[in-house]
């Protein structure tokens, strides 16, 4: 996808066109001048400079796609978490270095252009960076791809940390509006929910069905480009804004009933007012199953009227449309195809179902059975009747397959069945993904092993050629070329550009981890990253660090199973004994910690207080705070993450073995540098097989450990009472050393002590504290510890997303890549 029309000189690359082109949009556009424009002011002349280079790229791609009538690749996701767009888009125009020297001729300085922009507020966390990773690769692989989301008009909660509690506050992305996408008011759908599903006897005497009576939601597209890495191809990301077909009721108003007269357009537009946090553990809520609806039914629309305007047969849907379902999420969209095809366009059940299966594909993320979604069938009932009736028609078909192959199991047909029967039978959105689908993945290779062997076993038993791996990457563009630019041009600087779409290629800077002069330059741009994170930190929490201390850092979801807990059991530890002995010989530490708890998650919002008090004791005291520092930094998003990932000399991947789907945080700090600390989980087992044994600490149970554990009778007492370091942590957070409350904790050491420590951080404690101890003669001979990061990051070429697309397209979609 390479060929280009004569470019308008207004979109012109050069540093002239790209400085007047600012100038224009700031005072044509905008109508401001130098004296009256505010920075949100100059950021947007910026941004639309930049979009006037998207947009011809952005049209020749959609049109190209069009007259080639190729086969098109739909990404459905709940959520897109894609940060601040302008580096990354003049990254990949090649227009970051241009963009910044037009901008210093008229005034202006770079970093603060950049930092004006406000993280978009589309996701949550891992799922939802993945899929902004996703859309970068299949841009830049000249994927025809369009991905389809919400446009969420507040983001999950803006986190501040008050008294050491994480409080939620709006997030307000879009105050001032989103420069970066644009609505096409043309472009809406009705979504209809409640009503009934009438039957009815057609001419030919043949048994139908409509869904009438129902409630409309009026879909409108909003579209920002995707732009992939200097090949001129730009990709749709279309996001849904709900609204209301008719705005007001004009009779409610004039009668002076303002509040009825908006009240249907206040329902319908909260369906896409708020992105729904994440805990991972499902709680169904009607709101979020309108909102999966609204999703699906908006996207499909749009798909189906797309592939109506150059095909008439629609048993050829699966050759010209992949549809790939990001988690359980999206999978309404199989009961939804059904009810296109039978309903709509009266074909026979199984025509239908046969190109339903071969269109449809979808990703599982969690091993945790509490977070799959389970949704009840009173609720599906009332507001989707017509797709109720389409998943019992589906359940039913299967169930037929189960029981003829089942033998003497008869737990099967129950084990396997889409609906689960019972006083509230719920819809298992998982078992519907697996059974509607042609393709099911995993995101990491003990991830979809585990899925094999455990969740999804009888389906795999049935199915076998359904089910896929398709280890999670990262995007190369944002994760190194943007986040660490110092890194990034010293490694183009020895083996070109190439890298940056090949990201296997950086397997030639392993020769380099004995070249002086190279270590050397690598060492100083950690340090800068440091300093950068550094003078942040004293900014937010006025803290000082020390840049020559390492950075062991843990960022992500508060969760249990992350075991946050053991990495503040490690500090309370290591401050134990500088305590009991000032002048322990050890390496300065700086230990950061960042993520979210989602607001009902009481655990991991008392985890946040802890580390909170906990650093609170470390930092305020003289004897232990030259050699030991504990931080939580607020308010952990894509942003932050760029700011502390190059930065991190220890990367915490912590979690309880057999809990962690994949992780790709794993993979950025890999690639730019850090060591990482680990259990064998998630992709942490194939990091390990790429960079090597003895460049990466692995400790703790495996999950075949944590299995024999569990069946044998774990007793956390046990470990309690049989560490003498354990015990005192644990105590000094039950007896109230890091709380005047001595109340507060106690949650958390019952969960430990009288709950079963069901994520084993007893368990692998001990393990942990020994593991670090090598971390920390490792760190004393820094010419080891370098040699070891370059290899890191020389070695972890595996982990680009380019390579994670391509596989989904040779497997998957069966689409073509370009490069």
């Amino acid at each position: 996808m390479t060929k280009k029309k004569n470019i308008d000189p207004r979109s012109g690359m050069d540093i002239d066109s790209f400085r007047e082109d600012i100038k224009q949009h700031l005072k044509y556009t905008l109508s401001k001048d130098t004296f009256s424009a505010t920075e949100w002011d100059n950021y947007r002349s910026v941004v639309l400079a930049v979009m006037d280079r998207l947009h011809e790229r952005w049209i020749d791609t959609q049109q190209q796609y069009y007259d080639d009538n190729v086969k098109r690749v739909y990404y459905l996701s709940m959520e897109y978490l894609i940060g601040r767009l302008l580096d990354n888009m003049l990254i990949n125009l090649g227009l970051q270095d241009v963009a910044a020297e037009a901008m210093e001729d008229v005034g202006l300085d770079y970093d603060e252009i950049r930092t004006t922009e406000w993280d978009a507020g589309l996701g949550n966390g891992g799922l939802g960076r993945l899929a902004a990773c996703f859309l970068d690769s299949m841009a830049t692989l000249g994927i025809p791809a369009t991905g389809y989301g919400i446009r969420y008009d507040y983001g999950i909660f803006y986190q501040s940390i008050q008294n050491g509690y994480q409080v939620e506050k709006p997030d307000l992305w879009l105050r001032y509006g989103n420069p970066w996408d644009i609505v096409r008011p043309k472009i809406q759908y009705d979504v209809p929910f409640y009503g009934n599903s009438h039957a009815y006897h057609d001419e030919d005497g043949e048994l139908q069905f409509e869904w009438q009576n129902t409630h409309d939601v009026l879909a409108v597209a909003y579209d920002t480009p995707i732009p992939g890495f200097k090949n001129n191809v730009v990709n749709n990301l279309r996001l849904w804004k709900a609204t209301s077909s008719s705005s007001i009721d004009l009779k409610s108003f004039n009668q002076g009933q303002y509040i009825d007269a908006v009240r249907d357009t206040q329902l319908n537009e909260n369906i896409s007012r708020v992105l729904y946090p994440n805990d991972k553990v499902f709680v169904g809520q009607e709101l979020r199953l309108k909102q999966e609806f609204f999703l699906v039914a908006a996207s499909m629309q749009d798909i189906l009227r797309r592939f109506k305007k150059t095909e008439d047969d629609w048993r050829n849907l699966p050759n010209k449309i992949a549809i790939q379902c990001n988690d359980t999420h999206p999978n309404l969209a199989i009961p939804e195809l059904m009810r296109f095809l039978v309903d709509e366009e009266d074909l026979p059940w199984d025509t239908a179902w046969d190109i339903t299966t071969e269109t449809m594909a979808y990703t599982n993320h969690t091993l945790l059975p509490e977070a799959l979604e389970k949704w009840p069938v009173s609720l599906l009932r009332n507001l989707l009747p017509r797709h109720l009736q389409i998943i019992y028609e589906i359940n039913s078909r299967f169930l037929e397959k189960v029981q003829a192959s089942s033998g003497d199991d008869r737990g099967k047909v129950s084990r396997m069945s889409i609906i689960g029967e019972g006083e509230d039978p719920v819809v298992h959105m998982a078992h519907l993904g697996i059974v509607g689908s042609r393709k099911i993945n995993g995101v990491a290779a003990l991830h979809s092993d585990l899925l094999k062997k455990t969740l999804f076993r009888d389906f795999y038993e049935m199915f076998p050629e359904r089910f896929t791996n398709k280890t999670n990457g990262i995007t190369p563009r944002r994760w190194l070329r943007q986040c660490n630019r110092g890194l990034s041009d010293l490694i183009t600087e020895k083996i070109g550009e190439d890298w940056v779409t090949h990201l296997d290629q950086l397997r030639q800077i392993e020769e380099f981890a004995k070249d002086q002069d190279f270590v050397e330059k690598f060492v100083e741009i950690k340090q800068e990253n440091k300093q950068h994170l550094a003078d942040y930190i004293k900014e937010k929490r006025d803290i000082d660090v020390d840049i020559n201390s390492m950075f062991d850092i843990q960022i992500k979801r508060i969760h249990e199973y992350k075991r946050q807990f053991m990495l503040a059991l490690y500090a309370i530890t290591l401050y134990n004994r500088i305590k009991e002995n000032p002048d322990l010989d050890i390496v300065p530490r700086t230990i950061l910690v960042a993520g979210k708890a989602a607001p009902g998650y009481t655990m991991a919002k008392l985890f946040i207080k802890l580390m909170n008090d906990v650093g609170e004791k470390i930092n305020n005291d003289p004897e232990v705070n030259s050699k030991l520092k504990f931080i939580f930094l607020a308010n952990y998003s894509v942003t932050l993450a760029e700011k502390m990932i190059p930065a991190a000399n220890l990367s915490e991947q912590i979690s309880t073995a057999g809990f962690e789907a994949s992780g790709t945080g794993n993979m950025k700090f890999a690639l730019n540098g850090a060591l990482t600390i680990g259990t064998l989980d998630g992709a942490n087992v194939e990091i390990k097989e790429e960079v090597g044994d003895e460049n990466i600490f692995i400790f703790g149970k495996t999950v075949d450990d944590v299995d024999k554990l569990r069946h044998q009778g774990y007793n956390p007492w046990e470990y309690y009472e049989g560490h003498p370091e354990l015990k005192k942590a644990i105590d000094q957070i039950r007896d109230g050393f890091f709380n005047d409350d001595k109340e507060l904790y106690h949650p958390i050491v019952d969960s430990l002590l009288n709950k079963g420590d069901y994520f084993l951080v007893l368990a692998d404690y001990e393990a942990y504290i020994n593991k670090q101890a090598e971390v920390d003669e490792l760190y004393k001979d820094q010419d080891e510890w370098n040699r070891k990061a370059i290899l890191n990051t020389a070695r972890v070429g595996k982990f680009s997303s380019d390579r994670t697309i391509r596989d989904y397209a040779e497997e998957i979609w069966r689409v073509e890549v370009d490069r």
